[in-house]
């Protein structure tokens, strides 16, 4: 359709743009100062999503714009009385017409005078400069691209929302394996790292994210072999680069039973350290409580009975060597079993129960801490260690990469818990004792699962904890999900940020999601791979918004150009694909400790094989 020269009426809205007249105000329904309606023009079409915009002349006030989003789109046979009537008008033997009608939601009224838009007034399809100032853009003094809208333009996200200095945090829901949310979040954080939107503030900008997927995020420093050149071009449509993370760091538990501290990982055997926590840290530091972060553990009276050990823990226990073990009362202790065990002695026997368990506990209360002591044995066995020879690299830190990925997918749902909870808790600790200098963008997938509505526990408040003051701290949290409506209010309340993905149709029509106009609502369950719906305190309605293929590596086989070593497969030797050789590929015994060296273990008390 060619453009049309806007009325003078409309210069305004048209200033230093020419808008294509899609239509007229349409009298035969109401319109309102936040809600009108437009016929559209024959040979001219509105979509969802398109952004609409028309004018008026107020007296005394001079022309007022107001603009909108396409929220609903109708088309009807005007004149037909019957459903028949269809066939009739068809073959021209009874007269009608076909009237298309779009439902237009304001987004914007300039200057602030809420009068409604005129019946008969030119509407136009906004573009440009225009479009900008109808969704705000133009306001924005940090723009964070987050993907493209409908028409095919840049849509942006107001940093000052997302990095503490007006609001801070995320919430993303959707259908797990269809709403892709962890792929937008990942773009998110790609977008704020390589955007240039933080300026000097990036060098100070960290990401600390928990995968609880597979390997899948063991690979974002690697490109990805199946980016399309029509895809990387979305990618410099949105000003970023169409590349992997540069500055990546990655985590994974040790393998179970293994002497070595090897990670617990197959697809990627470089590049990748073993984590754990020493006896001797788990005691100093009281993590004791991470052990029991069940929601109703804060219900039961056994809750008790952990802060108490915990302390006795902190004041009774004594390093023995540089391997993690520890000394409680003369007994040398270098597993997490046998911790429950010297823990179960103190709290059953009858001398030392009054100050281990406190000395009104009943024996019934002591038995529930018991049970679910032990329960946790084999599940926090590889992760809570005194027999490995101690190294820095274990420690989970964000100091020397931007993206520090914490690999969870081969721990029990308890160890996951465990993990989650002692390192959100240390980075807390840390940003309160460094200030507020940088941003610690926090991703967690699975966020019911951490904060849920009900219930209370230690890692809860960790979460609320963030959700609440995070923002002064400079620790923004990314929170990932199914389900919304089974997360802490608080914690969603408190996101600026609101992001919906494919939804199933019973979770949208739950209150959690009153945000999202009717019509959008219906949509999330229908939307595909890719496309999500963002809600910003700026623009009343969220936008619809598609990001571009992942640039990054999500799985071993998108990989292009590997820079790391591979486990082997069958009847072949590790592969060296562009990294140093794996040590395992020329020595099998390269792996075992080096018993002889001065590593600090206990020379005459070496780690059981």
């Amino acid at each position: 359709m060619a453009d049309i020269d806007p009325s003078p009426e409309a210069a305004a809205v048209a200033a230093g743009n020419v808008q294509a007249i899609v239509g007229k105000v349409a009298g035969t329904a109401d319109s309102t100062p936040l809600k009108f309606h437009v016929a559209i023009t024959e040979g001219a079409y509105l979509q969802l999503d398109d952004v609409v915009t028309c004018s008026r002349d107020v007296p005394g006030v001079g022309t007022v714009v107001t603009s909108g989003v396409v929220t609903d789109v109708v088309s009807r046979h005007e004149g037909a009385t019957f459903g028949s009537d269809v066939f009739l008008i068809a073959d021209g033997v009874m007269p009608g017409q076909v009237q298309e009608i779009a439902e237009v939601t304001a987004t914007r009224v300039d200057p602030e005078c809420y009068v409604p838009p005129r019946p008969g007034n030119d509407a136009f399809r906004a573009s440009g400069l225009v479009r900008d100032q109808a969704l705000y853009f133009d306001q924005m003094e940090a723009e964070v691209p987050v993907g493209l809208g409908r028409d095919g333009a840049p849509v942006f996200c107001n940093l000052e929302f997302l990095d503490g200095t007006r609001g801070a945090h995320v919430s993303i829901s959707g259908i797990s394996g269809v709403a892709t949310k962890t792929s937008f979040a990942l773009f998110l954080l790609h977008s704020v790292f390589t955007s240039g939107v933080l300026g000097a503030r990036s060098v100070n900008a960290k990401a600390l994210i928990f995968s609880v997927k597979g390997e899948d995020l063991l690979f974002l420093d690697q490109a990805n072999g199946k980016l399309t050149d029509a895809q990387a071009a979305k990618y410099a449509k949105l000003g970023l680069v169409a590349a992997p993370f540069a500055s990546a760091g990655f985590f994974s538990p040790p393998m179970p039973d293994d002497q070595t501290g090897r990670p617990n990982v197959k697809g990627r055997t470089s590049g990748v350290n073993a984590f754990w926590w020493t006896l001797g840290e788990f005691c100093e530091r009281e993590l004791l409580r991470y052990v029991f972060a069940d929601t109703e553990d804060e219900r039961n009276q056994y809750t008790m009975v952990v802060h108490q050990v915990a302390a006795r823990l902190r004041s009774d226990a004594t390093v023995a060597g540089n391997d993690g073990a520890v000394s409680i009362d003369g007994t040398l202790i270098r597993t997490w079993p046998d911790l429950i065990e010297c823990i179960c002695d103190k709290v059953t026997d009858d001398a030392t129960r009054p100050r281990w368990a406190g000395s009104v506990t009943g024996i019934g209360t002591v038995n529930a801490f018991i049970r679910r002591l032990r329960s946790s044995q084999r599940h926090l066995s590889p992760i809570i260690r005194g027999d490995l020879p101690d190294s820095q690299g274990r420690k989970i830190s964000t100091a020397n990469q931007q993206v520090t990925v914490v690999d969870l997918h081969a721990l029990h749902d308890r160890a996951q818990r465990f993990v989650v909870g002692v390192v959100l808790a240390a980075e807390t600790e840390r940003k309160e004792a460094a200030g507020a200098g940088g941003l610690l963008f926090t991703m967690l997938d699975e966020l019911n699962k951490y904060a849920p509505r009900d219930g209370s526990s230690p890692i809860k408040e960790v979460l609320l904890d963030i959700a609440e003051r995070g923002r002064s701290l400079g620790i923004i949290l990314i929170g990932a999900q199914q389900t919304a409506s089974e997360v802490e209010r608080r914690i969603v309340s408190n996101s600026s940020i609101k992001i919906v993905g494919r939804l199933d149709s019973a979770e949208a029509g739950r209150p959690e999601y009153g945000f999202l106009p009717a019509s959008q609502r219906g949509r999330a369950t229908l939307a595909k791979p890719g496309t999500m719906f963002v809600s910003q305190p700026e623009i009343p309605v969220p936008l619809a918004v598609e990001f571009p293929f992942p640039a990054w590596a999500t799985r071993l086989s998108e990989v292009a150009n590997p820079t790391f070593t591979t486990t082997p497969s069958a009847g072949d030797g590790i592969s060296s694909t562009g990294a140093a050789e794996h040590p395992a590929a020329t020595d099998p015994f390269a792996l075992l400790p080096d018993l002889d060296a001065e590593d600090g273990a206990i020379a005459d008390d070496p780690p059981p094989f």
